[in-house]
């Protein structure tokens, strides 16, 4: 083109731009669009997991619609009853399931938070670096990579012009900080609120799974009395619980296992210092960043709701032979398959472990229709079968065991 015709392009645009004034104001709106856009519309690449941090990565589900997917179904009950760790490797991008009752589960978590707020939410010593260090991650592992990450039409990863990452969700309509800094939030919070719970508190508000974090004790909590196995050099190390956030505790006071080691927590159940003890200390000392792990249990309850932090899931001394609910005389709409999916992983940088769980209730009337009433009949009188038969008792199946057998089987 000579330099004639571009000197006579340019004075016809010229005329063109006089003539028609509105289209610098649009041209001008349209790049400070694309440049809001671009700056609040989150980075799939930039929110990715960080490989020299330790995380996994995690597979994104775009098309993931929670209003439509059913809730994960488990039916783990077998002939006989053996307690074992029953482990089974989990896909780290599979750690939080999500499905159409999120929105009903958040909103009773909601409810439960106000009536229970002290029984929910736990720190075992407040002003603990480790325990602030821990929590920290695992809540900005999950609210600024996670749930951004794998479910990008339910949570929204934003960051304000000169402000902090902010967490949208998109369900609720709640917006919260995606990162949650420790030393920052310990020392500059004017709430008067303790940071590490308001953490746990949030986190729990987010995500319908309830997280138990446990800690290697250190030297000056080791006892040095000859009942105290650590003095053995080749004892694993023991592991605390430090912090919790836990809405649907299953016949236990969630607080009453603070500060306590993992046979302490597991006083209760019957053959666990026998049968479980030593492998389960060995497992959580060796467990290696990058590896999930998952199991799933399995009781039945009657009358108890999700929140069953005093009792209705295990046997109490109080119950005796003649306690039991006669056949025929089931509340079978008020009778669930109570099943818990827990998971345990490392968290990478504090090293910490990651005890989560989530809790599935199923009518036993859907057990029954689904053609496995026999079966779990028979796993319940099962529990008296394996290598711990009081685990009958401890399941309170001496109380609801015979008129659910005769429900399953009429």
């Amino acid at each position: 083109m000579s330099l004639a015709k571009l000197q006579d392009h340019v004075q016809s645009w010229q005329i063109y731009i006089e003539r028609n004034p509105l289209i610098i104001l649009l041209l001008v709106l349209s790049i400070w669009l694309f440049g809001y856009w671009n700056r609040n519309t989150p980075n799939p690449s930039k929110h990715a997991p960080d490989p020299y941090r330790g995380y996994p990565p995690i597979d994104p589900l775009p098309d993931f619609d929670w209003q439509t997917t059913e809730p994960l179904v488990f039916r783990p009950f077998k002939p006989k009853y053996h307690l074992t760790m029953a482990l089974s490797t989990l896909d780290p991008s599979a750690l939080i399931p999500m499905d159409k009752t999120y929105k009903q589960r958040m909103a009773h978590r909601a409810t439960l938070l106000q009536a229970h707020r002290d029984v929910i939410l736990g720190v075992n010593d407040p002003s603990c670096p480790r325990t602030r260090a821990a929590v920290s991650e695992l809540y900005t592992f999950l609210l600024s990579t996670y749930l951004p990450t794998r479910y990008p039409r339910m949570f929204r990863l934003s960051t304000p012009a000169g402000g902090k990452p902010l967490l949208e969700n998109r369900v609720t309509g709640r917006v919260v900080p995606a990162i949650f800094d420790a030393d920052a939030d310990a020392s500059g919070s004017g709430s008067g609120s303790e940071p590490t719970i308001e953490a746990l508190e949030t986190l729990g508000q987010i995500v319908d799974e309830d997280f138990l974090i446990l800690l290697p004790e250190v030297e000056a909590e080791v006892k040095v009395d000859g009942d105290d196995k650590r003095a053995d050099s080749h004892a694993p190390e023991r592991y605390i619980l430090e912090a919790y956030t836990a809405y649907f505790p299953s016949g236990f006071d969630t607080r009453t296992k603070l500060g306590r080691r993992l046979a302490e927590i597991h006083e209760p159940v019957p053959g666990y210092a026998a049968t479980l003890e030593r492998s389960m200390d060995r497992f959580f000392a060796r467990l290696e960043v990058g590896r999930f792990v998952q199991r799933v249990n399995w009781s039945v309850t009657t009358g108890t709701g999700l929140f069953a932090a005093f009792g209705g899931v295990h046997g109490s001394g109080a119950e005796g032979n003649g306690d039991g609910i006669q056949p025929g005389e089931l509340d079978v709409d008020a009778t669930v398959l109570r099943c818990e999916r827990q998971t345990l992983h490392r968290l990478p940088q504090s090293r910490a472990l990651v005890f989560a769980f989530h809790t599935y209730t199923y009518p036993i009337r859907a057990v029954k229709e689904e053609g496995l009433g026999d079966e779990l009949a028979t796993a319940i009188d099962g529990m008296k079968e394996g290598n711990v038969p009081e685990i009958h008792w401890y399941k309170r199946a001496s109380v609801w065991g015979e008129a659910v057998k005769h429900y399953l089987r009429s």
